[in-house]
């Protein structure tokens, strides 16, 4: 699998593993199932909710990794 980038597309990470919707809802973001949170980037999706991005990315491609 590929990695993911502060560029990638939410909805195109959870439809590519949805397990790691947890350390969205984790920062706050509690709207996945909205079309423009879906449509957003990690970094946008951080820079809304004060976190860090590339520490984001980090613990993401983490666990996807482990999987």
């Amino acid at each position: 699998m590929a990695q993911i980038t502060k560029d990638s597309v939410i909805g195109d990470i959870l439809n590519t593993d949805p397990s790691v919707a947890p350390f969205f809802l984790n920062m706050g973001m509690h709207c996945l199932g909205c079309p423009s949170a879906r449509g957003e980037t990690v970094e946008q999706a951080c820079l809304v909710h004060g976190v860090d991005p590339d520490a984001l990315v980090a613990e993401i491609n983490a666990h996807m990794a482990a999987e």
